[in-house]
């Protein structure tokens, strides 16, 4: 397994990279402003779940060889690019949930969650470069090691998203009660899928 003092370099650079803003704190951003705190927070584990994934999918070698055809991570590049518009869409069409339609939210921003992750291609790449520097292949048990760090990572992600979306949400709650409120904090959380999905297809571009 890995070495104590190999998880003490590991936790304070997965904590530096939860810090960091990126695509899926925007992700449990706008899910906190469209749908309130519930669904920021089935957002963030939808998305911890889906580090979970790309780490046992990298320590089994399935993203090494998705990541060798470009072809696959083209096609769920788009995919990714083209379900965030579709959320964009959403966030337009409905602005912020009412609280009826927030008690149904949690499922829904979950699914967006888990699916926004595992169809980021970035994610499949950066897992393959980021992970393995902390994997002692002469210990045995790789997936294991795999797990427990994308584990550690999809906790400490978990944390951060989650309040970040939570304070999201609180201000959302707020919002509700006035329409012209809701339709602005709907076309921010839409502006927010978008620019995520524009960012997914600059990146399509500059890697061809």
């Amino acid at each position: 397994m890995i070495e104590p003092v190999v998880l003490l370099a590991f936790l304070p650079a997965a904590l530096a990279l939860n810090l960091t803003p990126g695509a899926d704190m925007m992700l449990a951003l706008a899910q906190g402003l469209s749908g309130g705190r519930r669904a920021a927070l089935a957002a963030s584990a939808g998305i911890s779940l889906g580090v979970l994934i790309h780490a046992l999918a990298a320590g089994l070698g399935l993203a090494a060889l998705v990541a060798a055809m470009p072809g696959a991570m083209g096609a769920i590049r788009w995919l990714g690019a083209a379900y965030l518009l579709w959320l964009a869409v959403q966030a337009l069409r409905h602005g912020v949930a009412a609280p009826q339609a927030a008690a149904r939210a949690p499922g829904r921003a979950f699914r967006a969650g888990l699916a926004v992750n595992l169809l980021n291609p970035k994610v499949i790449l950066f897992t393959l470069a980021f992970l393995p520097q902390f994997v002692d292949a002469g210990a045995g048990g790789l997936v294991a090691q795999f797990a427990l760090l994308g584990g550690l990572l999809a906790a400490g992600g978990f944390v951060v998203n989650a309040a970040v979306g939570a304070l999201a949400g609180g201000a959302a709650g707020r919002l509700v009660q006035s329409p012209r409120a809701a339709r602005i904090a709907g076309l921010v959380s839409a502006t927010i899928f978008g620019a995520l999905a524009l960012r997914l297809l600059l990146g399509a571009r500059s890697a061809t």
